[in-house]
């Protein structure tokens, strides 16, 4: 099986996930400064998540543009990345309603990281069953940027327990980290060309 159904597939989720977000956004209580000033928290927010779920978009197109073949592993491990993909837009709303209290700050650093799981599960899937010859494998390597990232979401959310901004922070820090699309697919799909 080629790639480009399962390419078409996150892009629908990926565009509906985005497009509820926007829906949930609040929109400020009266036409004034102090209005906006009251939605900055979750406009914040919102942005965090829309960035978010570029970069997971972003990568995913920047892995499937080397990938030549799927097979149902790889599919179950697409499937579980749309899934986290998916809550995005239910544990913003939660912030929306409960706040940036530990409890919700804590879930969103789970979906977050429920996802970079997935996602790695996805790379060794598409590893897997395309075997040595797989450019994805030699582009990614061990991947230890991928596997700092899941420990510093990891420690956001205990830490959100203890300091809900400080996970938020840690959270942006991260998505900063993955801002741009990982180069190293793209340096040796430049080399196999």
């Amino acid at each position: 099986m080629k790639p480009d159904r399962l390419n078409a597939l996150t892009d629908g989720v990926v565009a509906i996930a985005i497009t509820i977000i926007v829906l949930e956004l609040p929109v400020p209580e009266e036409p004034t400064l102090a209005g906006l000033r009251a939605v900055i928290p979750m406009l914040l927010a919102y942005l965090l998540t829309f960035v978010n779920i570029g970069i997971f978009w972003n990568n995913h197109h920047h892995m499937l543009a080397v990938t030549r073949m799927v097979d149902g592993r790889v599919l179950w491990a697409n499937l579980s990345l749309l899934f986290f993909i998916s809550l995005m837009p239910f544990v913003i709303r939660w912030i929306d309603e409960a706040g940036f209290g530990a409890l919700p700050t804590a879930s969103y650093g789970v979906v977050l990281l429920g996802a970079a799981i997935s996602y790695q599960a996805l790379e060794r899937s598409i590893m897997h069953v395309e075997g040595e010859q797989s450019e994805l494998r030699s582009a990614i390597g061990m991947d230890v940027k991928a596997w700092a990232s899941a420990i510093a979401y990891l420690a956001a959310v205990g830490l959100a327990f203890v300091a809900p901004i400080a996970s938020i922070i840690i959270y942006a820090l991260n998505a900063a980290a993955w801002f741009i699309p990982d180069r190293r697919i793209e340096e040796a799909h430049k080399r196999r060309q």
